[in-house]
């Protein structure tokens, strides 16, 4: 393999940066803040700016990760420039209230900057989530200690450079490309940080809460992994539906947290959803991700390469139907085909691990409230996907599934003002929206006694 490019590996020499970022932590938020109508500024030049460079961010993000140029360069990118125009209007709207107390005392709540925020961010949607946590940790006005897949750190890195250009003070973004058990660790156990957002895997976020408990107890959210439910109703129109669940599942060679990784469908419409949903599959076009017209790229790296094909190989000898794929793509890369189980039952590994790769599984189901049990009968909880025509079906399986995203008759919608994160031992808290705010602020209470007042 060739190396491009070498990127330093922060390690020891993170103890030292944060400790600056600390000192300056201090410096700005009590001495040298930027006003809230500046920050607002900076994060609107930054979206400026990216959709200047957006072909150059796009190559990035397509080198490093592997997925395809045209997906980067006309959905992530963009999506990246919404991130930051969301949150810099929210930068000089965020405020306390003057809340109304027993007895004679004005009292009012002050929202502050938590402080340093740390942020270790994932290799599949790098600038994604880089957005998701910097953009409302600037707003309120936090400095951060940002840590980057050891697969992916080229674009977070000129992310930042053009944030600088944008004019964010000296200090106020840092980031730090190095491995989880060295640089990750030292983000989430040091004690001058105040906060950790994680986006990750499951076990890696359990790592991650220890570490924060173990030190100062510092603030978490975490976005972890899925393994969600996409439902087919028996009304549904197949050939809508069929596009609508390769979509879900393979959408970014299948690494995604959410993507709809058991797809259940219900027995009537079953045999034809099969025979469409392999036939799609057969017809993805995988290769070069910046060639043109080309849906899949390569898997990150040979770890996650043979983690998939080791789990296809789980599926096959654990008794599902192999309709499609199943084995690696072409004589070089990191590429796979895109698979098909058929006949999937709910206690095969296939389909209750997280597999992170293209591999669709489908089970059938007979009754609405079988396929709640079903889809709920998951450690995980992070998003679904319901493909119904009937507007009672789509409010009862709303309200039924215990996850923190319902899709209905779409998927894989991620506006910034959309609040995204999961239940159970898929993380907690949550991202984006105003909800996203919270995460980045210390709430005071502050009570003035009153003398004579007019009014109470």
């Amino acid at each position: 393999m060739t190396a491009y490019v070498n990127i330093p590996c922060f390690t020891c020499y993170l103890v030292v940066l944060i400790w600056n970022v600390k000192g300056f932590k201090f410096s700005v938020l009590l001495k040298f803040c930027l006003s809230v109508q500046e920050r607002s500024r900076v994060l609107f030049r930054f979206a400026d700016l990216i959709e200047k460079h957006n072909d150059e961010l796009a190559a990035l993000e397509t080198w490093d990760n592997g997925k395809p140029f045209e997906q980067s360069a006309k959905i992530e990118i963009p999506m990246l420039a919404r991130f930051f125009r969301y949150y810099a209007g929210y930068a000089d709207k965020i405020h306390g209230l003057t809340v109304p107390a027993d007895g004679q005392y004005h009292v009012q709540t002050l929202h502050e900057p938590i402080g340093v925020a740390g942020q270790i961010i994932p290799w599949n949607f790098p600038l994604l989530m880089f957005a998701w946590k910097v953009a409302p940790a600037l707003a309120c006005g936090n400095t951060i200690v940002l840590k980057t897949a050891e697969q992916t750190p080229l674009s977070a890195l000129y992310a930042a450079q053009l944030l600088y250009e944008a004019g964010l003070p000296p200090g106020a973004l840092n980031v730090v490309s190095g491995f989880g058990p060295t640089a990750g660790a030292a983000v989430a156990s040091h004690m001058d940080i105040d906060k950790v957002a994680f986006t990750g895997s499951t076990d890696t976020g359990k790592i991650v809460l220890e570490l924060a408990a173990k030190s100062n107890l510092k603030t978490v959210t975490l976005e972890l992994g899925g393994k969600s439910p996409f439902i087919v109703c028996e009304d549904a129109d197949v050939d809508k539906a069929v596009e609508l669940a390769h979509f879900a599942l393979f959408f970014n060679q299948g690494q995604c947290c959410c993507a709809g990784s058991r797809t259940f469908v219900h027995e009537r419409v079953y045999d034809e959803f099969i025979e469409k949903a392999k036939a799609r599959a057969a017809k993805r076009v995988v290769g070069d991700p910046f060639k043109g017209g080309v849906e899949q790229g390569p898997q990150i790296d040979s770890d996650q390469f043979e983690k998939i094909l080791k789990y296809i190989d789980y599926g096959i000898k654990g008794g599902a139907t192999l309709e499609t794929g199943g084995e690696r793509f072409g004589s070089k890369g990191y590429y796979i085909q895109p698979t098909v189980f058929s006949n999937v039952k709910d206690d095969m590994r296939i389909a209750k691990d997280e597999i992170f790769g293209p591999v669709q599984t489908v089970l059938k189901y007979k009754e609405l409230d079988e396929v709640i049990k079903r889809a709920n009968n998951s450690r995980y909880g992070l998003a679904a996907g319901v493909f119904t025509q009937n507007i009672d079906t789509a409010n009862t399986l709303t309200r039924a599934l215990r996850v923190g995203s319902v899709w209905i008759n779409c998927f894989d919608v991620f506006d910034a003002s959309i609040p995204f994160g999961g239940y159970k031992m898929s993380g907690n808290g949550r991202e984006k929206g105003i909800y996203g705010l919270k995460n980045y602020l210390q709430v005071k209470a502050v009570v003035t006694p009153l003398k004579n007042p007019a009014w109470l």
